[in-house]
């Protein structure tokens, strides 16, 4: 791996439920876990910023690439992809790494995972951070009175037709794919992006994520963690509605910020505003 790409973490390989997961990690082993999950169409270097400051302030920091994008680790059928399968996926990291509790930040995708992780698993988790994906649940009601937000996921339509996504995603030299990042992302984590997505059979399983969803990421009550949540208003998924309503599920110490000028790719394109809050939430937990 490019070392530019990795922020200076380390390749590591986790073995979790017969599966080859390759993950990026950074500072002393003996340090708290922060695990940390990507979302899409993104891999573990989306948080090489945050690695590399989690691993300064003492902490041992590592991001996954996720069921379907590790190339170890990527079962065929959509039925292998549900939220269920995807969150033993998160506690299985962390046996791996021989931690029962720890922090867990996510963004996108990974959030769809880690506010159902913590709702069933509230002993393993000592702080929950999200980034962009608001609670399950407020989302469902944002999308039951907002015609903004319906409009924002419409594109996950698109996303769950099996062989049209991945043909239109792809055609002209991955153009819509490249489009998705909003020219927010830097170009040569686009371009690393881009080629390991276009490796035959990627594309489709991290297309499965949306594929196998049957509103099971709402099975997900009020989270009793120490909870930060950060969303950027120019968010290309998920309106003010459902970020402003995520606080009503979070029964523990909460933080909501609000960052004005960013959008849905905050660990890539913001990571000087992001950074510090979430050391912060990390020391306070």
């Amino acid at each position: 791996m490019d070392p530019h790409l990795s922020g200076g973490a380390e390749p590591t390989t986790l073995s979790v439920r017969g599966m080859s997961f390759d993950a990026l990690a950074a500072g002393p082993a003996d340090g708290p876990l922060a695990l940390f999950l990507h979302g899409f169409p993104e891999f573990s270097t989306c948080w090489r910023e945050q690695l590399a400051a989690a691993a300064r302030a003492g902490f041992r920091a590592v991001a996954v690439d996720q069921r379907g994008y590790s190339p170890g680790a990527r079962p065929e059928g959509t039925a292998a992809y549900t939220v269920d399968e995807l969150v033993e996926d998160v506690f299985g990291f962390a046996d791996a790494l021989e931690c029962e509790r720890f922090h867990l930040v996510a963004h996108d995708w990974g959030g769809v995972l880690a506010w159902p992780a913590a709702f069933r698993r509230p002993e393993r988790i000592r702080t929950l951070t999200v980034l962009s994906t608001p609670h399950p649940r407020a989302l469902t009601e944002a999308v039951r009175v907002s015609e903004q937000q319906q409009k924002k996921l419409s594109y996950i339509g698109l996303f769950r037709m099996e062989g049209k996504a991945e043909e239109v995603l792809l055609k002209d030299g991955a153009a819509k794919l490249r489009d998705v990042y909003e020219g927010r992302v830097p170009e040569p984590l686009v371009e690393d992006n881009v080629r390991r997505l276009s490796e035959p059979g990627a594309l489709t399983a991290a297309l499965s994520w949306y594929r196998a969803l049957q509103g099971d990421a709402a099975d997900a009550g009020a989270v009793q963690a120490p909870t930060l949540y950060m969303w950027g208003e120019g968010d290309l998924a998920f309106g003010p509605e459902a970020a402003e309503g995520t606080g009503a599920w979070v029964e523990g110490p909460y933080e909501y910020v609000r960052l004005d000028s960013a959008t849905h790719w905050l660990p890539e394109e913001d990571p000087e505003r992001v950074i510090p809050p979430i050391l912060e939430h990390f020391k306070r937990g």
